[in-house]
């Protein structure tokens, strides 16, 4: 058992930043980018309202005081950039209609209410600039794979429709059966060949031909060849990640977040090749955007998505931002594919940095992981994470990992108790609200 020293909580109470609900809650994060390329903002799950409404909150300030360009979310490339191409104002497709690609579980991850807002505001300040100088909206994952090939080919198809038929026939080992996991076990398994060798043949003829493609100048013909060549990426990765499901030999949390890294690069470079400073907010979750070499996750061989940018860009040039909570709602599912249902969130294990943080009393702060209080907080603890599945009746197997907390973030937003998300789509499931019972606190 891990005891807990008074000093500890004397230097989490002294370090602490206690939130007031306004704008000023977020100055000492804001000091802290500095000149930072890229801010990852996560989430201890994939369901609380807070978790969005903050991020959104400092994502504004972000944007509207140091000159952020995009956002980049844990979402599917294709799906995202709907929501791009409505924020800066390409197009004449409704808010609503924009939203209409997230078709995939677990839809209201990005189909809710505190996104929806957020994306009214960034279409509403966006308006009011230059097309080169709107902020955009992108996804990162790569599970779109037959969405992605069929973006490839709508976009060739207006460019170069020789080419478009040459794609077809290169990603004919995609067709037939448009399920990507059946697509994996077939092609792993010998039961048809894979497309791997034709999907990298296509994105080099993409890369190749990206210049005459670019004949027709600006920026709208930039952002339609990078989308369709980003789609391309997806499609390279996606199968790949798809056959490693089943073939046993690659790390496919390995392979998603290497394509996510891939993805924020390139759209660094592309937009700091329209003359923009290429400033980038991650959302995703705090499993991905944390320091997997100080988890349970690194020692396992895997990384992710904050060790990576540490890496590769330098640790001076990230700035990684956990949030966690202590009890509260979230909207979660019970398995996968299964509705989504707002779930009481257990108090936290006894052990856990979220009960530490509970037991300092200050409800709700914000830490940054730096000096004496970091030495204190680099002994392992455990970690909640709540994806889009929550099981409490195996919680501490199946939600709980160890953790270093101020070697994983540079910082950290605490809430002793938050809500849950609300769902654009809103059903008789997540209406009965689950209420706490007498489960017993601490496990």
């Amino acid at each position: 058992m891990i005891v807990r020293h008074p000093p500890l909580l004397d230097a989490i109470r002294d370090a602490a930043v206690p939130l007031d609900g306004d704008d000023r809650d977020y100055d000492p994060l804001l000091r802290m980018v500095g000149e930072r390329p890229f801010v990852l903002l996560g989430e201890a799950t994939h369901g609380t309202h807070e978790f969005y409404a903050m991020r959104e909150e400092i994502t504004r300030r972000l944007i509207g005081e140091l000159g952020f360009d995009a956002v980049a979310v844990e979402a599917d490339w294709p799906d995202a950039y709907r929501l791009n191409r409505h924020v800066r104002g390409v197009g004449d497709a409704s808010i609503d209609e924009a939203f209409g690609d997230f078709r995939r579980f677990p839809t209201w991850m990005w189909r809710n209410h505190a996104v929806r807002g957020f994306i009214q505001w960034l279409r509403a300040r966006n308006a009011g600039l230059p097309a080169a100088a709107r902020a955009g909206f992108y996804g990162l994952d790569l599970y779109s794979l037959y969405r992605s090939a069929d973006a490839v080919i709508d976009y060739l198809e207006a460019v170069d429709p020789d080419q478009a038929m040459l794609a077809r026939r290169l990603y004919v080992a995609l067709d037939h059966v448009r399920e990507p996991q059946t697509y994996g076990f077939e092609a792993a398994t010998g039961l048809r060949p894979p497309c791997r060798d034709a999907a990298a043949a296509l994105l080099v003829e993409l890369l190749r031909k990206a210049p005459a493609y670019l004949a027709e100048d600006g920026p709208a013909a930039r952002d339609e060849q990078f989308f369709a060549e980003r789609n391309a990426h997806v499609v390279l990765h996606a199968e790949q990640y798809y056959r490693a499901m089943f073939g046993g030999r690659s790390n496919t949390w390995n392979l998603r977040d290497a394509h996510m890294v891939d993805t924020l690069f390139a759209l660094r470079r592309h937009l700091r090749a329209q003359g923009r400073q290429g400033r980038i907010v991650v959302w995703a979750h705090n499993s991905h955007l944390g320091d997997a070499r100080a988890t349970q996750m690194g020692e396992r061989g895997e990384w992710n998505v904050g060790q990576l940018l540490r890496e590769q860009a330098g640790a001076a040039q990230a700035l990684l931002v956990g949030f966690t909570t202590y009890t509260g709602h979230v909207t979660a599912a019970h398995d996968w594919d299964a509705p989504a249902e707002r779930r009481w969130v257990r108090p936290a294990h006894k052990d856990s940095c979220e009960h530490l943080l509970y037991t300092s009393g200050l409800d709700r702060f914000f830490l940054p992981l730096s000096g004496t209080l970091a030495e204190g907080l680099t002994a392992p603890l455990l970690e909640r994470a709540i994806g889009v599945v929550y099981r409490p009746e195996t919680e501490l197997a199946s939600h709980y990992f160890s953790a270093s907390l101020s070697r994983q973030f540079d910082a950290l937003f605490h809430l002793d108790e938050t809500s849950a998300v609300e769902p654009l789509d809103i059903t008789e499931h997540w209406t009965r609200h689950e209420p706490p019972d007498t489960y017993p606190s601490g496990l």
